[in-house]
């Protein structure tokens, strides 16, 4: 198939265009929400291709992955003709949760694919059809040492976010062990920060930590938190969303007390064997769960459908 979907969640585009589609992406000038086309740091294939918005009536799109409400309208608007299209819901939902409404809820034309069971379960999906896809990436393989006694933290935008992601805890955190913070804008930090690294490098440097810190209050999955386990990581995480179906007991500790968890983080720092040991149950649970081929094999599944 040729897919049209938009560069919106780079991590999440990374998997799902590993599959054996042609998957076109649009290019705005100046590349921005809009048409941001392939990504500086990451190592995409040539089958993820970049069209210019104003060029793509002339290419045969088979499907649209939408991801923004105003997609429905841009593919129409840059196609010039209806084509059909599932719509990708990355989000949990936010505001006054038990009454959010799904922007699809009204319909029951274009499908509507969570990326969680937490997130179907919380967004009021009205009468719109829904899929659950679960997340998959690619594996970076058992790269974990663990050779320093520090946590590693992923988390883009932390000043901007800092409820949602938990930042708020993380001084309460650094008491017991030391930080180190990759992502986008971590820069001024008071921890130890590496700014958006490519993602090769980031899990590299990732896996010399002792042990993953998932410190996120309300989000769908961090995929860098599934990445973590493929490296060979443990985990400590707070208890929320679907991080309690995604992390089993083996594999860390998830907790809604923070002290529980900084005590872990610091057993952790404290115990190599105990580490590692944690870490190749992480790494199962995440190949057995969220691995690429399942991933691809549901969205072939669903694309086939529509």
């Amino acid at each position: 198939m040729r897919i049209l979907l938009w560069h919106v969640h780079g991590s999440y585009t990374n998997a799902f265009i590993r599959g054996r589609h042609e998957y076109l992406l649009p290019v705005v000038p100046g590349r921005g929400p809009d048409g941001r086309g392939r990504a500086d740091t990451y190592d995409w294939p040539e089958s993820a291709r970049e069209v210019p918005f104003d060029r793509l009536r002339d290419e045969p799109v088979d499907v649209v992955v939408h991801q923004r409400p105003h997609e429905l309208d841009l593919a129409r608007d840059w196609l010039g003709r209806d084509v059909p299209g599932v719509y990708l819901e990355h989000n949990a939902p936010a505001g006054d949760v038990p009454r959010t409404r799904h922007p699809l809820a009204g319909q029951d034309r274009v499908t509507l694919v969570h990326v969680t069971y937490f997130n179907e379960l919380y967004w009021d999906n009205g009468r719109a059809r829904t899929r659950v896809i679960e997340h998959g990436v690619p594996d970076p393989g058992h790269l974990y040492t663990g050779e320093l006694p520090r946590a590693g933290v992923v988390v883009n935008e932390p000043v901007r976010r800092t409820r949602v992601a938990g930042t708020d805890l993380l001084p309460r955190f650094a008491e017991r062990v030391p930080l180190d913070v990759f992502g986008m804008q971590v820069a001024g930090l008071p921890y130890g920060t590496h700014e958006d690294l490519p993602q090769h490098v980031m899990h590299a440097e990732l896996a010399r930590r002792r042990v993953y810190l998932h410190p996120y209050r309300w989000t769908s999955l961090g995929l860098a938190l599934i990445e973590a386990m493929h490296l060979g990581m443990p985990i400590v995480a707070l208890a929320a969303t679907e991080a309690i179906e995604a992390v089993p007991p083996e594999a860390g500790v998830l907790s809604t007390k923070v002290h529980v968890l900084a005590d872990a983080l610091h057993a952790f720092a404290g115990d190599p064997e105990s580490a590692a040991q944690a870490g190749k149950a992480a790494r199962a649970a995440a190949l057995a769960r969220y691995g690429l081929d399942r991933f691809l094999a549901d969205w072939d599944r669903l694309l086939s459908e529509v």
